[in-house]
């Protein structure tokens, strides 16, 4: 997906880019686990996203590494086995998500 642009071209809004490439109900929380527990497996992510679908965790997975944010390395074994990790850029955006971490923390019971 390209970045917004208005109708000469430039940036409409750097905020609204970035949901465009980490928004969504579980490109973060991925992205989070990632960058916290490191390397995981397929089944590893999924067993910590509750609720997740085969079909959207793939496609949030296939998403974030078109965008560069992880990196997919399969092994060629049976049965087989693919390992996902954060990349250097993924990794610049833990500071960000480390900020929602505590906000989250602080404000859990306020709603």
């Amino acid at each position: 997906m390209d970045a917004p642009l208005n109708k000469d071209g430039k940036l409409k809004c750097s905020i609204e880019y970035t949901l465009q490439k980490i928004g969504g109900k579980w490109k973060t929380v991925i992205l989070w686990h990632l960058g916290e527990d490191g390397t995981l497996r397929y089944n590893e992510l999924r067993s910590l996203l509750l609720g997740v679908t085969h079909k959207v965790l793939t496609k949030q997975l296939k998403e974030l590494e078109e965008d560069g944010f992880i990196s997919r390395k399969a092994y060629n074994t049976v049965p087989p086995k693919v390992e996902y990790s954060m990349t250097e850029l993924g990794a610049t955006l833990m500071p960000i998500l480390k900020q929602m971490h505590v906000w989250g923390t602080e404000h859990w019971d306020l709603v």
